[in-house]
């Protein structure tokens, strides 16, 4: 890993934090987001660390495992890093589903947390 970019090895390590703490135990996912954070989660819009943390918490499956097929890291010209994720999960014994996550890391106080998360499950509905 030391020939990356530092951006990308911060990318890379905040991406596999949140998805172990994401697929062992959601409700300690609020280390990662400040209290002007955002989340998108399939459209609906969420705003700071009680209320994301409540609807991530709150997701209707009892375990859920990710696996990522690509991570693409930019840092940003203030300071901040651009993360996207693609991949698969599956959550219950629900079929395998694909899904893309976005986040903007900023070092805020010496730690990296998340201050915008945009999340869509790859389901295409022509309907």
């Amino acid at each position: 890993m030391g020939d990356k970019p530092l951006w990308e090895q911060i990318g890379s390590s905040f991406i596999q934090h949140y998805y172990q703490l994401f697929d062992n135990d959601r409700t300690q996912l609020g280390a990662i987001y400040i209290d002007a954070s955002c989340l998108t989660w399939e459209g609906q819009q969420f705003q700071g660390k009680a209320a994301i943390v409540e609807k991530l918490s709150s997701l209707p499956f009892q375990k859920i495992q990710h696996s990522i097929t690509a991570q693409d890291h930019q840092p940003t010209p203030d300071s901040c890093i651009l993360s996207m994720v693609v991949g698969q999960l599956k959550a219950d014994e629900d079929p395998i589903m694909g899904f893309h996550q976005m986040f903007l890391l900023k070092n805020i106080n010496d730690a990296w947390v998340c201050t915008n998360d945009m999340f869509r499950l790859a389901l295409h509905n022509f309907g």
